[in-house]
């Protein structure tokens, strides 16, 4: 069948059409689509050696169902998955003809812009004209029903999403570690004797009706007697196992430790541009459903503080709370302020931090007997903010710290608790089942604390203060990381040593909050505490020397490039 009459038939909406066309610019970049259709939506599979670039490959998508003059579908779902694994990754839908209208006002905005030419040459009056000309039959066609541009700009794709970029990019997704591993649990039980993995293969296979020549070029279109029954009686199966329901839905949560971008008292030690405190890690810091990082200043301009700083031992912090839109622009979703520094500046500079970092658009938690609520992917996820110090959730008053557990774990399905405890410095990086002290205060039982509050609810455990990491264990199927260490410390932490080594955790769990895998994302702070990523992993093989002398036995195993698992059962 000629190129022409296979995109006549993408243009009434027919799926393998449409994923032929769509695979013309798409498998030369490792990337492969398949396309089922029910009723009025169009539902596109994209399959890549590593996960496909999710803007990227939803623009081109956009705009080849544009060009190829879809009309008779308004809804397109996209799901990128990886090759190896039985769920996507991500998924995103839109609407074609709002999209197609969306298009058309940013055209009529910038007249002195054709979007539709991709070189940067300008067209010469006879093209542009034309393609005016055209440009208008299509919104009249849209205004009177039709819903499409008839504009077709043969082998101009997006200027938002060039080719080249349809995999992951490098700030995504780092050369030095593998893709990371994200597998949403089955939503749907596969047939008897079938497995997840041989349902999704089978309901996404590419679709016969194609067959290429010897010479990989011509394509002829083959019967297809069998068509609807091979894509609409398998498709309600399958379209559950591409849009996992909210019971189903894994969350994967990235953690930082303790965050000081710079303080002004008693003098400025602030940096020139505060966007290179990020600039390292920032692309490492992105792809996560919520991101959470120790805040571990005050965000205010209250000029009195609580503490005696003259000694040399005390030690306050506080930031201009403009820096709350730079976490906010770097993707923080939760930042804790249950630590030691949240009083330095008094109750108005708590409380100045608190309501600055919700107006940034960030959530706060560390506030006594207060829980986060959110809701995550459809999920509703409960945060819980402690440290030792009795103005905050207290460590300290177990009693307390169960009861407020168990009411978290009636309103939501996954509990996930901070707690800035313990002792500090190199010489507390082994974590003990005993209370820890430090200058003479109660620093806690961390090994204790944390265990009880996974027996009252808890699913995960993200622990900072000692300033450098701890091990992690895995108890009752659920995480606890004893110590994220310093992230970033501008002029105010030491990076000495193992102060210096620092990571950014990265955790997947499943709706009902058990650990499904994790990856450790190397991190080291140079002489300013600025964080970079660390190509020699030190942090990665402290973990795991720390996990194996301290939890022998617990049920995790860490690989050399930071990737977290669980051990076989035997």
């Amino acid at each position: 069948m000629a190129k022409q009459d296979i995109e006549a038939l993408a243009k009434g909406g027919d799926p393998a059409a449409i994923a032929f066309a769509l695979n013309q610019g798409l498998r030369s970049k490792g990337v492969t689509a398949t396309a089922l259709r029910k009723d009025r939506c169009l539902h596109i599979l994209l399959d890549g050696a590593s996960v496909p670039a999710q803007q990227a490959c939803v623009d081109y998508i956009r705009d080849r169902l544009h060009s190829l003059g879809v009309r008779s579908i308004p809804t397109v779902k996209v799901y990128g998955r990886q090759t190896d694994q039985p769920l996507p990754a991500w998924t995103e839908e839109f609407e074609l003809r709002a999209d197609a209208w969306a298009k058309l006002r940013s055209i009529w905005a910038q007249p002195q812009k054709n979007p539709l030419n991709s070189s940067n040459q300008p067209p010469t009056a006879a093209k542009s004209n034309t393609k005016w000309l055209f440009l208008c039959v299509g919104t009249a066609g849209f205004l009177i029903g039709t819903g499409t541009v008839f504009v077709r700009s043969s082998q101009q794709y997006s200027r938002f999403a060039p080719i080249s970029s349809l995999t992951q990019n490098r700030a995504e997704q780092p050369a030095l570690f593998e893709t990371p591993f994200i597998q949403p649990a089955p939503p749907t039980r596969p047939r008897s004797g079938e497995t997840l993995g041989e349902m999704v293969s089978a309901q996404f296979s590419p679709p016969e009706s194609f067959s290429k020549n010897p010479d990989g070029q011509a394509l002829e279109l083959q019967p297809k007697k069998d068509k609807k029954a091979h894509f609409a009686g398998s498709f309600m199966t399958a379209s559950a196992a591409v849009a996992p329901s909210a019971a189903a839905t894994s969350i994967t949560i990235k953690a930082v430790g303790d965050i000081i971008p710079g303080s002004n008292y008693p003098y400025s030690k602030l940096p020139k541009n505060e966007r290179v405190l990020f600039q390292s890690v920032r692309g490492y810091l992105q792809g996560a459903d919520l991101l959470f990082g120790n805040f571990e200043s005050t965000l205010t301009n209250y000029p009195y503080s609580a503490k005696d700083t003259s000694t040399g031992r005390s030690f306050a912090f506080r930031t201009p709370p403009k820096y709350a839109g730079l976490l906010k622009s770097v993707g923080f979703d939760v930042l804790s302020v249950a630590n030691n520094h949240s009083g330095d500046f008094f109750e108005r500079g708590f409380e100045d931090t608190f309501n600055n970092i919700e107006k940034a658009g960030m959530k706060a938690v560390g506030k006594k007997g207060k829980i986060l609520y959110m809701t995550v992917k459809g999920v509703p996820v409960a945060f819980i903010g402690f440290s030792n110090y009795d103005y905050h959730n207290s460590i300290l008053d177990m009693p307390a710290a169960k009861k407020l557990v168990a009411e978290a774990r009636k309103n939501a399905k996954i509990v996930a608790i901070s707690v800035h405890a313990g002792a500090e410095g190199t010489g507390a990086m082994r974590v003990r089942n005993q209370q820890e002290s430090f200058y003479g205060e109660n620093r806690g039982n961390m090994v204790l604390f944390s265990r009880t509050m996974i027996d009252a609810g808890a699913d995960l455990i993200l622990g900072h203060g000692p300033h450098v990491p701890r091990a992690v264990e895995l108890y009752k199927g659920k995480l606890i990381a004893y110590s994220l260490g310093n992230f970033l410390g501008y002029r105010s932490l030491s990076t000495v040593a193992e102060l210096g080594y620092s990571l950014i955790l990265q955790v997947e769990l499943n709706a009902e909050g058990d650990f499904v895998s994790g990856k450790i994302v190397p991190v080291h702070l140079d002489g300013q505490g600025i964080p970079y990523i660390d190509q020699s992993f030190r942090s990665v093989q402290l973990i795991r020397n720390l996990t194996q002398s301290d939890f022998p036995k617990t049920p995790l195993k860490i690989e050399r490039n930071g990737k977290i698992v669980k051990k076989p059962q035997s």
